[in-house]
């Protein structure tokens, strides 16, 4: 389970994708996976997809100061250059003050 807390920051990242280039999109997708667990500062994240291009990410950090490090990785800013290229029609990115968390599960 992601350790979510009061004080934590969540990047939400909503998209629509194209359906160029695939293949190039996972490979990149599965790159930024692996980079992005070992950002300091950051706890996890949560995913879905559409069948349509449609998508939604959620990443959660300790703080603002590590999801903007993230931000300026720059590798991550490569990619986000081949994707605003190649692989969106368009996204939304809102950054936001996690004021309470809880999880259930069965």
């Amino acid at each position: 389970m992601i350790q979510i807390r009061k004080g934590s920051v969540a990047v939400i990242f909503v998209s629509r994708r194209t359906d160029l280039d695939p293949v190039g999109y996972a490979e990149a997708a599965a790159e930024m996976e692996q980079e992005v667990a070992l950002a300091p500062g950051y706890l996890g994240h949560d995913s879905l997809s559409s069948a349509d291009g449609g998508g939604i990410t959620i990443s959660y950090w300790q703080d603002h100061a590590s999801a903007a490090a993230w931000r300026d990785h720059a590798r991550h800013g490569e990619v986000r250059a081949a994707g605003r290229k190649h692989w969106y029609h368009w996204y939304r990115l809102v950054v936001a003050d996690v004021a309470r968390a809880y999880d259930w599960q069965k």
